[in-house]
């Protein structure tokens, strides 16, 4: 019960330092890109895409035109549309592939990634860090001499402070893009009244 008991700590942990790394500018870019894009699509692999899902729901509860990359019903991506990819080593091939499919249409690529300097964030025109622990980490190789010196990753599953942080973070995205929605949908009225 003691490691479950870690695991939450350490996932609540992830999610609540989330906020730290965000920056205001970028968010701004993110939303823009959203907003004005005529379709956005999604993609994520494994619980990345189950993510991706989520977001897309919630972009269509907003009234905005959303796919999930990979599905029967999703049209072929335009210059005008935009592609939210999600990966937190930034290297998995699917996502990266359709990243640049995207981006060799025309089309915005956002990435929420780990590792910004990564074949994903380097492709990205706006890219969002979020932090947590992924395939990479435990694969690169000081990850031997960190163990021999007791400085252990987390037990929690590999992606999962990854995965659960980007899901809160996009959920809180939602209601940032509803606001502006809104707003956007009061000033376009507001012109109608004076008439």
């Amino acid at each position: 019960m003691e490691i479950m008991k870690s695991s939450i700590r350490a996932i609540l942990d992830n999610i609540e330092s989330a906020e730290e790394f965000l920056d205001r500018k970028s968010l701004d870019e993110f939303e823009n890109i959203i907003i004005n894009s005529e379709n956005i699509f999604v993609t994520g692999a494994g619980r990345s895409g189950l993510a991706a899902k989520a977001f897309a729901m919630r972009l269509m509860h907003l009234g905005l035109s959303a796919y999930v990359v990979g599905e029967t019903i999703s049209p072929a991506i335009h210059k005008g549309d935009c592609i939210v990819a999600i990966s937190g080593s930034g290297e998995t091939n699917t996502i990266v592939s359709a990243a640049k499919i995207a981006k060799d249409r025309g089309s915005k690529v956002l990435a929420l990634t780990s590792y910004p300097e990564s074949t994903l964030g380097q492709l990205s025109d706006c890219h969002i860090l979020v932090k947590g622990r992924t395939k990479k980490e435990v694969d690169d190789e000081n990850y031997m001499k960190r163990q021999i010196h007791g400085n252990y990753t987390s037990l929690t599953p590999l992606g999962t402070a990854f995965e659960l942080t980007t899901l809160v973070f996009l959920d809180a995205i939602v209601s940032e893009l509803k606001t502006q929605l809104l707003q956007n949908d009061e000033m376009q009225a507001k012109p109608a009244a004076l008439e």
